[in-house]
């Protein structure tokens, strides 16, 4: 089957009508790949899998949420578009808004986005400003923007965004034919926590699933407001995408950790790393920094002892890890994190000795 994109896939689920213009580059319909690696460190009674986003049309989850932002904002006849990003935003409000034919204003913290995602932003034809200031103060500024101007907001601020993104936990209960026991992932914004519990209680509602997974969240931990319990007003990592101190959509994704019995706890910068190559050098899955967080979480889990003290009811329990985007998003880290080319002479001799023959 050609598929048709989110919304008209999962049309019945979203706010569209006949009215609405639909702007799809066909996102979704990711894959949601069986771990090998990590399937055999937990043990048999465990079925790990990965839904890898990175494989959207601009290399993110944010596709889901911007095909609905902007094809609502096209059915109120907006001019314009405008973001507050550490990355992936931009790329995606800037793609769609091509595609849509209207402008993109895009405000950035400087020095503190991807060159991956920055150059897709601009590639795309986006009005880019660097701010100096970090994203919090970026997002305070495009709201007032929208408050006095006539251009739509498309962060996920933007209901629209959340409506959109609720889409891959359908996608996963689809492909499952059930809902995950557990769900983990990285949180920044805090609005994909969000999404994911909205669309899982629907489907709840509708009896297309029979339970509920506990969400599980992992921040950074030099960006942990959740977790810390206070703003982060200067928050670091090297995952760009959730160097977030100040969430919009906080106390919705305490929210789903509570409704769901679940968990919102912070990995280090270090354990993020150790995931970022288990998952490229293990699993053949090469994902920017921040996807990473979910993987260095379900690490931290285990050997915390999580599962063990949970009651497992299901003789097979089944854990899915959200991988929120690609690792050519942030290609510089590769460079620091994994050990560089060894330069050697075009030497026959030498050249196989190097390779342990």
């Amino acid at each position: 089957m050609d598929w048709p994109g989110v919304i008209e896939y999962y049309r019945e689920f979203l706010p569209v009508s006949s009215r609405t213009p639909i702007i799809t580059l066909k996102e979704g319909n990711t894959p949601l790949i069986p771990s090998r690696y990590l399937g055999n460190l937990l043990g048999k009674r465990f079925q790990v899998y990965f839904k890898y986003e990175g494989l959207n049309p601009t290399g993110s989850f944010k596709d889901r949420g911007m095909t609905m932002a902007v094809s609502k904002a096209c059915e109120e006849k907006a001019e314009a578009i405008i973001c507050a990003s550490t990355g992936n935003t931009s790329a995606s409000a800037a793609c769609y808004a091509a595609r849509a034919g209207i402008k993109c204003f895009v405000l950035v913290p400087r020095g503190y986005i991807a060159l991956g995602k920055l150059s897709q932003a601009l590639v795309h034809g986006a009005k880019v400003l660097e701010i100096e200031g970090n994203f919090d103060v970026c997002l305070e500024m495009v709201r007032e923007i929208t408050q006095k101007y006539p251009i739509t907001l498309v962060n996920s601020l933007n209901p629209y965004r959340i409506e959109g993104q609720k889409t891959a936990s359908f996608e996963i209960c689809d492909t499952l034919g059930e809902a995950p026991d557990f769900q983990i992932m990285p949180v920044g914004n805090a609005g994909n926590i969000t999404a994911y519990w909205k669309g899982y209680k629907e489907y709840y509602a509708n009896r297309k699933i029979k339970s509920l997974p506990r969400m599980v969240g992992f921040q950074a931990e030099g960006a942990a407001p959740i977790v810390k319990k206070k703003i982060i007003a200067h928050p670091r990592t090297i995952a760009t995408a959730i160097r977030i101190g100040n969430p919009a959509s906080w106390k919705k994704a305490e929210q789903a950790r509570d409704e769901s019995g679940g968990v919102i706890d912070m990995v280090s910068d270090r354990q993020i790393i150790y995931a970022y190559k288990l998952l490229a050098q293990h699993e053949g899955i090469f994902v920017e920094p921040a996807s990473a967080a979910s993987v260095a979480g379900l690490l931290k889990l285990v050997k915390m002892g999580y599962f063990k003290t949970r009651k497992l009811n299901k003789p097979i329990t089944k854990i899915v890890c959200i991988l929120t985007g690609q690792g050519l998003k942030d290609p510089a880290l590769v460079m620091k994190a994994i050990s560089k080319p060894k330069r050697i002479s075009a030497n026959f001799r030498k050249i196989v000795n190097e390779l342990g023959y």
